[in-house]
């Protein structure tokens, strides 16, 4: 009887230290970074000096081996005019080929008339003086089936502008921690963290340019500016 009753003790002793322990512990939140937040925006503007034209050829037939050796034809026309321009066969990719039925509905019935076949590529024109001259040359050789799909200026390598927007971007930021501190009676410190936005190269689009069959004016084409923006999210300390 002493036993069991010196047993019930010594339980409960260990039961009771277990739950005071449980109780003690105690988990810290983990520390919080105090500081000032902000976001910098920085532009740099530059003239483009890549011309980038999707075009093409788009032909009609009977059958699928007349349509496409009409494209065929067009399109090594077409090829032909932009190494006369100079454009160089690195410089021209295609970007969609196709072959596709061509229906019409008489009395709401579904009847094949024949296939079209579409041949685009993408030419990079380097000489912007020459867009539109190309682009007319273009025209010329392709005839009737041919398409400009459409015209767009970008900056090949925009390290140096982006650079200089970053720059801006980062006084931006600064500028605004500062106002906000002095506002808070505090000292501004360096940065903890400094985060940049991804920032894609620059392109400025333009319509379809019109065709023509070569003669007279030159179609005109202006490449204007484009410009390039930078944003950083700034996490200045407090001294």
């Amino acid at each position: 009887m002493l036993k069991t009753s010196l047993l019930a003790v010594l339980l409960g002793l260990a039961a009771l230290a277990v739950a005071c322990t449980t109780e003690n512990i105690k988990v810290q939140p983990p520390a919080q970074v105090q500081g000032i937040s902000v976001s910098g925006t920085g532009e740099a503007s530059g003239a483009p000096d890549l011309a980038l034209v999707e075009l093409g050829v788009s032909a009609e037939g009977k059958t699928v081996k007349e349509a496409r050796d009409t494209a065929a034809t067009a399109m090594n026309d077409v090829l032909d005019a932009l190494k006369g321009d100079d454009v160089a066969e690195k410089d021209v990719q295609t970007r969609q080929f196709r072959i596709e039925p061509e229906y019409q509905y008489p009395d709401g019935k579904q009847e094949l008339i024949g296939f079209r076949v579409t041949n685009i590529v993408e030419a990079k024109v380097r000489d912007l003086d020459r867009v539109g001259e190309v682009i007319d040359d273009v025209a010329k050789a392709g005839g009737d089936i041919v398409q400009i799909q459409g015209l767009s200026f970008t900056i090949e390598k925009p390290e140096d502008l982006r650079a200089q927007a970053r720059q801006e971007a980062m006084a931006d930021a600064r500028a605004r921690a500062e106002g906000l501190a002095e506002l808070a009676g505090v000292k501004l410190g360096k940065p903890i963290s400094v985060t940049e936005s991804a920032v894609a190269p620059p392109t400025a689009f333009r319509e379809a340019a019109p065709m023509g069959q070569g003669g007279g004016e030159a179609t005109p084409i202006q490449a204007g500016e484009l410009e390039v923006s930078v944003t950083v999210d700034v996490l200045f300390a407090i001294e």
